[in-house]
């Protein structure tokens, strides 16, 4: 079922980011849509060579990067790597000292303790939007992650 902004909730921010690939590792880009009441910003950039998650994971950052203060934010991602991180392993992994369960390197952890720190800086709520599914604010961060991959 589409997600109508305007309802979400009553952030002050509501952002939708995505990352997308070409190849896993190869070419990938992220996309972010901003949505601030009748505003809306949109950001998007990509790298030669980089996987999937590490594009979803630069997605929530840029798009946290790019608010100017402290905000009400709800954050739509349609990675449940991102959503599942975010919200439930990353208390373990910073109490394992960036380590899993099994004690192997968390992948990705520059990203994750960057996002970590982004996120500490506004209020923010995590939320999981199935992608590809006729949301119009995930279908256009699709659309700008897209655009973000190098050519």
């Amino acid at each position: 079922m589409p997600t109508n902004p305007a309802n979400a909730t009553d952030a002050a921010v509501v952002i939708y980011t995505d990352g997308a690939c070409k190849g896993n590792p190869g070419p990938g880009g992220w996309g972010v849509l901003l949505i601030a009441g009748e505003h809306r910003r949109e950001l998007h950039g990509g790298e030669a060579m980089t996987t999937n998650n590490r594009m979803e994971l630069t997605a929530a950052i840029e798009a946290l990067r790019a608010l100017k203060r402290r905000c009400r934010v709800t954050l739509w991602t349609d990675s449940t790597y991102v959503k599942q991180g975010i919200d439930t392993w990353i208390h373990g992994w910073k109490r394992n000292g960036w380590r899993t369960a099994d004690k192997k390197p968390v992948k990705n952890a520059d990203l994750w303790q960057t996002l970590d720190a982004l996120a500490a800086q506004h209020d923010v709520t995590w939320r999981w939007v199935k992608g590809h599914a006729g949301d119009p604010g995930n279908e256009r961060a699709d659309e700008l992650s897209n655009l973000g991959i190098p050519k």
